[in-house]
């Protein structure tokens, strides 16, 4: 029997993370399955052979959305020209539903099983999109509680494995430990900020989380910053949007955790990053701003009442969440010099904990690993009979 494809289509950075620990564990499962796909340098690094290096894979979303239906249409015709060349005897898909919605009925017709890994929000945007789902996919894997209900409702063949995040976020380090690695102020107070992944989060955002740590220094006098940088993001964007506060920039960057495990509290754009700060333990203000019609329009759609992802899997606001207008440096100062109060913090550890009880038992990858390759075997099997 010849050996497994396995095709991974991850389109934003942390696609690329969920996407190499799943590409590591599948190997680790079944170390002679083919890998290739499209993410970035995570993924690379795990073993998948990638279509587009990382710069290509830049202009077509890697550091930002998809934009422009030319670009989208000519990376779906590459990808479905790959598909015949290869035949896959599964294609993976990792978040990036804008994009990957688009490849699954372009799989579906050529009759390529998928699984939907990180699946899109149809706990947010209603039965609708579930039902899409469960028309196009052939298996979802779902990481959130919430979520599973949602897909079975809508006749999606859906299992429910827990959130990676229990297995990849490590323990913090002692904070000492922590700002010693990374040649930070080890005496003052420390805000992480988390101005995310993509070229425009940094150009809007950064300059909002560096005000406001000027701010909160009126009231916690020597509080210091660290910026968790992105490999997606240059020095370049960094220093545009920092300005004249550039030289004074703590920039650190693939070392998330560390700079989480440092800080004292922390600014996180809206994602996947609010979960990580809060399985660290660190009191945070969720912000985010995207353009207003977008905003408008997710408004009229959207179902879910938070944005921030402890506070979407807590079922209330856990930690504030400042989002279009409301993410103003005044508010966001404010909200730091809230948490940083020792009765906040106490009742913030204790909301984190629910939250990670929530997110399952732990072993997530590998029973998603172990899906994807049950999976495979089958179509291998079907197609020699």
């Amino acid at each position: 029997m010849r050996r497994l494809k396995v095709m991974l289509v991850a389109g934003e950075a942390s696609g690329d993370l969920n996407g190499s620990y799943l590409a590591k564990e599948i190997l680790e499962q079944e170390p002679d399955t083919r890998l290739f796909g499209m993410g970035g340098p995570l993924m690379k690094e795990a073993g998948v052979r990638l279509l587009f290096n990382p710069t290509s894979i830049s202009t077509i979303g890697f550091l930002e959305a998809l934009r422009g239906v030319q670009v989208l249409r000519r990376v779906l015709l590459k990808l479905g020209d790959v598909v015949d060349r290869q035949q896959p005897d599964v294609v993976v898909l990792i978040d990036f539903p804008g994009f990957n919605m688009r490849f699954a009925e372009i799989l579906k017709r050529k009759g390529i099983p998928s699984v939907y890994y990180f699946s899109p929000s149809a706990w947010a945007w209603g039965r609708g999109r579930a039902e899409k789902v469960a028309e196009t996919v052939t298996k979802v894997v779902a990481v959130w509680p919430f979520e599973y209900d949602v897909y079975k409702e809508a006749g999606a063949d859906v299992e429910f494995v827990g959130h990676p995040l229990l297995d990849i976020v490590p323990d913090p380090l002692p904070k000492d430990e922590a700002r010693g690695v990374l040649g930070l102020p080890k005496d003052e107070p420390l805000v992480a900020l988390l101005p995310g992944s993509r070229r425009q989060e940094i150009k809007v955002l950064l300059p909002i989380m560096l005000r406001a740590v000027d701010l909160l220094r009126q009231k916690i006098p020597g509080v210091e910053s660290a910026v968790a940088a992105a490999q997606t993001v240059s020095d370049d964007d960094f220093r545009r949007a920092a300005g004249d506060q550039w030289n004074r920039l703590h920039l650190v960057r693939g070392e998330t955790y560390r700079v989480l495990s440092a800080a004292d509290l922390a600014v996180v754009a809206c994602g996947t990053a609010t979960l990580e700060t809060a399985l660290l333990g660190v009191p945070q203000v969720a912000i985010y701003r995207i353009s207003s019609s977008t905003y408008y329009v997710a408004k009229m759609i959207v179902r879910t009442p938070y944005i921030a992802l402890p506070n979407i899997v807590a079922g209330r606001e856990i930690i504030p969440e400042l989002i279009q207008h409301e993410s103003t440096p005044e508010k966001i100062a404010a909200q730091l010099e809230r948490i940083w109060q020792e009765d906040e913090r106490r009742r913030i550890a204790s909301d984190y904990a629910e939250v990670r009880r929530k997110l399952g038992e732990g072993g997530a990858v590998a029973k998603a690993a172990r899906i994807v390759l049950e999976v495979a075997e089958r179509a291998q099997k079907a197609e020699n009979r």
